[in-house]
């Protein structure tokens, strides 16, 4: 293979974070990428729905102007799933993350495998919206950061609305685009089991990563290293 030019290079990341969270959380894995000199965009879901969080990650993407990997986690990945088909998304990198198929749910691939007792999503309220529970989460979400951080999180979330977990994708992007994932091998939130599944189907490139639902706070670096993998690939394309 000939040696990449340095101008061809993709050096423009979006990060996607999921439900329960915010973009606060993507906080270490930006200071990973951005040291290696990758421009790194945060998108705030309004997680009102998949519709809305699509949107959001387009201007995202348009704001950024140029070939980017697009990586998404939990929640996230169902979001760029569908968001990934925009033109300035070079590969997709699914962290812990839902990766459903045309016509397919997220909360389709989440009712697989048996929930872990430590998982806290609670049933809707009232207004439709998803929480987690408080007590359930530093175990079930963010077992491997401290505690304090995890209360920081729990204070920070965003409010979810259910219909979004129901929504069918459209037009799953990694039909067309080449797809990374990482498993996080102690998920409390969604079970490895299901990442596999799902990552195994879609003929993704899979890393095992010993840690919770939120390895790319307490492992960033193991997170950023494929990210910054399928940059380089991405770009001797």
């Amino acid at each position: 293979m000939e040696t990449l030019n340095v101008k061809n290079e993709i050096k423009n990341v979006v990060l996607v974070h999921g439900a329960f969270a915010d973009g606060s959380g993507f906080k270490a894995l930006y200071n990973e990428l951005t040291k290696n000199g990758y421009n790194v965009s945060v998108v705030q879901n309004p997680l009102t729905s998949l519709e809305d969080d699509v949107l959001a990650t387009h201007v995202a993407l348009d704001r950024i102007g140029g070939p980017a990997i697009l990586a998404g986690h939990s929640w996230g990945g169902a979001v760029i799933t569908e968001a990934g088909n925009h033109p300035n998304v070079a590969a997709l990198v699914y962290i812990a993350a839902f990766q459903p198929d045309n016509g397919e749910s997220a909360l389709q691939w989440l009712q697989t495998a048996a929930p872990a007792p430590e998982n806290g999503v609670l049933p809707p309220d009232e207004k439709g919206i998803v929480y987690y529970d408080k007590d359930k989460y530093h175990a079930g979400f963010c077992a491997d950061i401290d505690a304090d951080e995890a209360a920081f999180m729990y204070a920070s979330q965003g409010a979810f609305y259910a219909k979004g977990f129901v929504t069918p994708i459209t037009h799953a992007a990694w039909r067309d685009k080449p797809a990374y994932g990482l498993i996080a091998t102690e998920d409390k939130s969604i079970a490895p089991e299901i990442q596999h599944a799902m990552y195994k189907r879609s003929n993704t490139k899979v890393t095992e990563i010993k840690g919770s639902h939120v390895i790319f706070m307490s492992q960033p670096e193991k997170v950023a290293a494929v990210i910054m993998e399928a940059a380089t690939q991405g770009a001797q394309k």
